[in-house]
């Protein structure tokens, strides 16, 4: 039996006229970008929610970069996604483009504790 729960950005769907669901797996990337595309202070209610990666896609990339940007991430996804999901692996690619040379994109590979499955998500930060 598949689990749903809210959608992101939450949302009333037109047909029901309740809140917009979403299949639990969608859900948990949803609150992964969450954690990761929030800068701290953004929330008011939260002031310490988020990540703030993308203050760092102004610095010159370098392994120390990826290596500053891993621990972030960790960091971030241990703390607000606790009892949800565990990282197994997270890794720091640099995209870069002629439209947007300051661009990365964070791949989270993850384990959600609920079901016991393993998951992916890319996330890109410009």
């Amino acid at each position: 039996m598949q689990r749903y729960d809210y959608a992101f950005p939450f949302r009333i769907d037109p047909a029901s006229g309740q809140a917009a669901q979403t299949p639990y797996q969608a859900h948990v990337d949803q609150m992964i970008r969450q954690v990761l595309l929030t800068s701290p202070g953004e929330r008011i209610d939260l002031p310490e929610f988020g990540c703030g990666l993308r203050q760092l896609i102004f610095a010159p990339h370098s392994s120390a970069l990826d290596a500053t940007t891993n621990l972030i991430v960790l960091q971030s996804l241990n703390r607000w996604m606790a009892g949800i999901i565990t990282v197994q692996k997270v890794t720091v690619v640099p995209l870069t483009s002629t439209d947007d040379p300051a661009k990365l994109e964070i791949q989270i590979n993850y384990t959600m504790l609920a079901s016991q499955t393993n998951g992916q998500i890319k996330v890109a930060v410009n």
